[in-house]
């Protein structure tokens, strides 16, 4: 088996079916198999799969799990020699399956492969990103994604890349582990991709094979899990691989960006902006 391709999914009974279709027709050239890890979905995603993608494999958990940890029971049945996961927001172009074989096949050492990921329209989306240093995340703290996410014009190696759509070598899994489940959802991708650079994998940026992504965390109550479960990941992170010392720095960037916007909520009678960083904030201490 060329390929495991693990989907998770949470009540996206239509993105998944798309998302299916497109891998089931795109994909051309290599030995597949797909496993779908539905996160107790009300909205009869199983029973979609079983009726119209019985080709694939179902695991049914009878609570949301979150992220890490479905991708981790699927990455566990898993025979392919190449490990992907992908979003269940997402819709292949071009077979990009067969041009990430070919090149990882190239690149012996690369443990972690993104793709170019690709708006609705076809623009390009932030794909990469830099390990938040101290400097980094006040950096992002301040502007947001624009100046530490990327989408860049040629292959390289980079620091990680997005969880929406990666390939892992399964040889490499085995050395670096499994994602860590202790992030629910948000920021595993960069902890693993850190993980397996401190064992001296690669990490590398591969444009040539594009996905679209069309990023569903679209309402408020999307846009408030993505805040909290960044702020929950980040903190785990230098918990994990940080000096003491730099997470209570850390915290204090996060509380302070927390409280300002929490002000600027009260001050406009914003509820989304208080409700959130209220949140924010309590997460940060």
């Amino acid at each position: 088996m060329d390929l495991s391709i693990i989907i998770v999914s949470f009540n996206t009974k239509d993105l998944l079916e798309d998302c299916l279709s497109s891998v089931f027709q795109q994909t051309k050239g290599i030995k597949f198999e797909v496993i779908v890890v539905d996160n107790n979905s009300t909205d009869g995603s199983s029973q979609m799969v079983q009726e119209k993608f019985a080709q694939a494999a179902l695991i049914k958990n009878k609570k949301n799990l979150g992220f890490a940890k479905a991708n981790n029971q699927g990455i566990k049945k898993a025979k392919g020699e190449y490990i992907f996961l992908l979003n269940s927001d997402t819709v292949l172009k071009d077979n990009p399956f067969l041009k990430l074989k070919k090149f990882a096949q190239d690149h012996p050492r690369a443990g972690v492969i993104g793709c170019r990921l690709l708006n609705k329209d076809g623009s390009h989306q932030p794909s990469v990103s830099p390990f938040f240093t101290l400097p980094r995340a006040f950096l992002w703290l301040l502007t947001g994604d624009k100046l530490l996410y990327a989408s860049p014009a040629k292959t390289c190696q980079v620091d990680w890349v997005m969880g929406a759509a990666l390939m892992a070598k399964k040889e490499a899994i085995g050395k670096v582990g499994l994602l860590d489940e202790d992030f629910f959802m948000y920021m595993e991708e960069v902890e693993w991709c850190y993980r397996a650079k401190k064992a001296g994998w690669q990490v590398w940026f591969y444009p040539e094979a594009e996905i679209f992504h069309l990023v569903r965390g679209s309402s408020p109550e999307g846009r408030q899990r993505a805040i909290w479960g960044i702020y929950h990941g980040l903190i785990l992170f230098y918990q994990k691989h940080f000096p003491f010392w730099q997470l209570l720095v850390l915290k204090l960037f996060l509380q302070a960006k927390a409280v300002l916007v929490w002000l600027i909520g009260v001050l406009t009678n914003n509820r989304y902006f208080k409700d959130t960083y209220a949140k924010a904030f309590q997460l940060a201490r």
